[in-house]
């Protein structure tokens, strides 16, 4: 191991109870040697962050509410953790001096503040936080580099990206590759990311309309969240991946591609200019990006069985069908347009897929939402973080009364 930086790495986990930090923390055990739990967050899973509290034992335990933290407290009276509540909470243990690495896996525009006070401390960022990038990517990557930040995605197609990228290397103070006029490094002619089409890839158009929640969610490679495994079924997933891929790589909008790989083998390809395709393969489980971000630049066990491609069968390949999957359509229309349109776009998706969550709203009333708020919307401003928050709002707002709309 000579040569290798073998020192203990101290983690914030934000988003502790959900499948990212969950998925985190099995690797983490994994290596109790490399990896150290200072702070931890959760927000409705009050059981399942004390039982993390007890194994791993960090400084800092953090919810949302004082009720929560009064019942974290009471389960954890003769654990010695600190528990704090709210989100200047978050944004502290974000930004702790003693903290190396920061998991930012809050689900929905609840994670930026503390995503971008982790960037602003310089810390390592490992963003598995979509709507941080989707929000305000401009914002999140000028302070990645203002402050000397180190940026590791975790979505499994931007980490197979950046992986097959020349000199995979994070974003960091200083650092930047040999620009093509695209943005993208010099030689590199596209990013393609793959989509496993969900659910409904092959289902009938005309019977999504009668979709229901628990169909959507049943997602047939991976194990993810409810909000995540609707996206993932109208692909609104992939195209808040674009966005984020957009500022991850500064790429443009057209040289993004997206395709359809229903085995979920491989997570995504870089193409370039001689016509050499690399792409990034390995088992559906998050704890492969995951544990890559967290030992990087070395290697580590993630726990993940080993790929063998004799037994893995045809990979196959097709092209999305706007037609079935309109919300990737309204992903880059959104991205074109720029200012506060990903957003707009992104907080009504949010509004849409939890009232569809709630049999409020029907599977293609999803996109019609989204449509009709892009429309009214995407000319707001985005000068700073307080007009972002301010479309958002607005957005919410428009996106719930259109829910009750559409819905009669």
């Amino acid at each position: 191991m000579d040569g290798m930086d073998m020192s203990v790495r101290n983690l914030t986990i934000l988003g502790a109870t959900g499948t990212i930090g969950v998925n985190t923390l099995d690797v983490v055990a994994r290596h109790p040697e490399r990896f150290r739990v200072i702070a931890l967050s959760g927000q409705h899973q009050i059981e399942r962050l004390a039982e993390q509290c007890r194994c791993f034992r960090p400084r800092y335990a953090v919810v949302l509410t004082e009720d929560r933290a009064d019942a974290l407290r009471a389960r954890l009276a003769d654990v010695d953790v600190e528990v704090l509540a709210g989100a200047r909470a978050l944004e502290h243990v974000a930004s702790l001096p003693e903290v190396d690495s920061v998991m930012a896996a809050i689900v929905g525009a609840a994670g930026l503040r503390p995503a971008l006070a982790a960037a602003r401390a310089g810390k390592r960022v490992l963003l598995a936080n979509k709507e941080t990038l989707v929000m305000a990517g401009r914002f999140f990557m000028d302070a990645v580099r203002d402050h000397g930040a180190t940026l590791l995605p975790i979505d499994s197609e931007h980490n197979a990206v950046f992986q097959c990228m020349p000199q995979a290397r994070p974003v960091a103070d200083g650092e930047a590759h040999a620009r093509s006029a695209g943005g993208l490094p010099a030689g590199v002619r596209r990013i393609l990311l793959t989509a496993s089409g969900g659910p409904f890839r092959a289902r009938p158009i005309e019977t999504l309309a009668a979709a229901t929640p628990e169909e959507a969610v049943a997602h047939p490679n991976w194990v993810m969240g409810r909000k995540i495994s609707v996206d993932s079924a109208t692909m609104m997933n992939k195209g808040l991946e674009v966005i984020e891929a957009r500022w991850l790589f500064d790429a443009q909008p057209e040289q993004i591609d997206v395709v359809i790989h229903p085995q979920s083998i491989i997570h995504s390809m870089v193409e370039y200019d001689d016509g050499s395709v690399l792409a990034q393969l390995s088992h559906p489980d998050m704890r492969t990006p995951i544990a890559h971000a967290l030992a990087y630049p070395e290697r580590v066990d993630a726990g993940v069985p080993w790929l063998d491609l004799a037994r893995t069968g045809t990979l196959t390949f097709e092209a999305p069908d706007l037609h079935r999957f309109p919300c990737l359509g309204l992903a880059y229309e959104a991205l074109r347009i720029g200012g506060a349109a990903p957003a707009v776009l992104n907080a009504a998706n949010e509004e849409a897929v939890a009232a569809f969550l709630d049999h409020r709203l029907s599977y293609p009333g999803i996109a019609a939402t989204l449509e009709r708020v892009l429309d009214r919307l995407s000319g707001l401003v985005a000068e700073d973080l307080d007009d972002l928050h301010a479309a958002d709002a607005e957005a919410r707002r428009l996106a719930r009364e259109l829910v009750t709309r559409i819905a009669a």
